[in-house]
């Protein structure tokens, strides 16, 4: 083979690989904008179930969607604190796709209302109503001195989810 046919082929095989790097980059970059694109739907959807898990768990909504007529304060506790721990693990996936920062901000409110209803339910007599204890946990939640911790959650998780968007 002459030396410019050789150096001609090698010019050749050089031009493919350089744009087979040149088309490969270009697609990975595609690829991984179209992967961002696709999970930020995703993720914003997390949020939103988590601001919905939020407010069902705040101690003024659950303590109205699940207050019956003829309950004991035992029987409210039970039911408040069951509700709160369903709500929560209906809920557990979506810790992937949010911060750890704005997880562990539901996690804490969910313990926090569950420390709340227990503390308040063991100051009650045996023999108190269900309207005991709701009356002790709203007057509780109105004494806060700082921000509940309920709104401080929320704050927070909407802030991450502005940075998403």
């Amino acid at each position: 083979m002459e030396e410019s046919t050789l150096s001609i082929i090698i010019s050749v095989i050089a031009l493919l690989i350089s744009l087979f790097v040149l088309f490969g980059s270009k697609e990975k970059s595609t690829t991984n904008t179209e992967a961002d694109f696709s999970s930020k739907p995703l993720k914003l959807q997390a949020f939103e179930r988590l601001v919905i898990l939020c407010e069902r768990i705040s101690l003024p909504n659950i303590i109205s969607r699940t207050a019956q007529p003829g309950m004991t304060a035992r029987d409210m506790q039970i039911m408040l604190v069951e509700n709160i721990k369903q709500e929560f693990e209906y809920n557990a996936s979506q810790q992937i796709y949010v911060s750890q920062t704005a997880w562990e901000a539901v996690r804490n409110l969910r313990d926090q209302s569950l420390l709340i209803i227990n503390s308040i339910a063991k100051t009650l007599p045996a023999d108190a109503k269900a309207n005991d204890l709701n009356k002790g946990l709203l007057e509780t939640i109105m004494n806060q001195e700082n921000a509940a911790l309920h709104t401080l959650t929320l704050t927070t998780l909407n802030e991450e989810a502005k940075k998403v968007m």
